[in-house]
């Protein structure tokens, strides 16, 4: 039988999870206690417990073969309505964007122009720290339109995914990063490139001033920093208790392509930034 490989992700909290032939063989306890986002997964987690965290990680892996050969890469449903995947597959619907470039387990680093393809990657995805690629994902991904950029080692390399992404014709490129360093790489790389910062929870206040200045759009997360230091200085936020910051006017048109093409109802009201509101994400770190 062909090998799943090993895969390691950190997920509910930063609790990073290692994935061994299709099975969860070790869960380190993150740093959060709640957070509502992670109560309205398939599997809940509220109490961050290794049995918890365990359970929701085992739910997706026989959900949609996360971290496996039988890995979908096509989804249709929306988690969030401000999302990272439901905004960059939005923007993509409505022409906003060329392609979104993804990191994706089983692949590695991944350009889609297909907006089914953004959403079936990261819509149920979390941090992905390493990978294994897998000929079966791979195939998968390149037979509905994505491309894997690094299909020999599945390394996340996001710059890589940006030049290859141009270099194949696109000129209106989404990228996301969780490191600051590689977000200020690639807007001195790429200066219209919208980056999109997630997975930031627990950055320290250099690295979300960084992110603050060469970041489109910004998922805080649980960062107490980039609450403080990126908050007071968005265009726009969508959502309250795990929101969605828009640092420059590009960024801000995705929220608002977003709202467009949503069914659902919106306040839109002028307010100072960041706005505070619902329960969110404990403790802020």
């Amino acid at each position: 039988m062909a090998s799943d490989g090993e895969h390691i992700i950190e997920a509910a909290g930063k609790a990073r999870v290692v994935i061994r032939e299709g099975n969860v063989v070790s869960v380190e306890r993150g740093v959060l206690c709640a957070c509502p986002l992670a109560a309205r997964f398939a599997t809940p987690v509220t109490s961050f417990s290794e049995d918890e965290i365990r359970a929701n990680i085992e739910g997706r892996i026989s959900s949609f073969g996360m971290c496996t050969r039988k890995r979908e890469v096509l989804s249709d449903d929306d988690f969030v309505l401000f999302g990272a995947s439901e905004l960059l597959s939005a923007a993509v619907r409505g022409g906003i964007l060329d392609c979104a470039v993804l990191a994706c387990d089983g692949a590695g680093t991944v350009i889609t122009p297909v907006s089914r393809m953004i959403q079936g990657i990261g819509g149920k995805m979390s941090g992905l720290v390493a990978t294994t690629p897998l000929e079966e994902v791979i195939e998968r991904i390149e037979a509905h339109g994505g491309y894997a950029v690094t299909p020999e080692n599945g390394a996340i390399d996001m710059h890589a995914g940006v030049r290859q992404a141009y270099a194949r014709g696109y000129r209106h490129v989404a990228v996301t990063t969780a490191s600051a360093q590689e977000a200020k790489c690639l807007r001195d790389a790429f200066p219209g490139v919208l980056i999109t910062a997630v997975h930031t929870t627990g950055v320290t206040d250099v690295d979300a001033k960084l992110l603050a200045d060469n970041c489109d759009l910004i998922f805080p997360c649980a960062s107490s920093g980039l609450r403080r230091i990126a908050g007071p200085r968005a265009l726009a936020q969508g959502g309250t208790s795990v929101p969605v910051y828009a640092m420059t006017s590009q960024g801000k048109a995705v929220i608002l392509e977003k709202i467009r093409q949503s069914g659902q109802q919106v306040v839109i009201k002028g307010a100072p930034l960041p706005f505070e509101g619902g329960n969110g994400p404990s403790p802020l770190v």
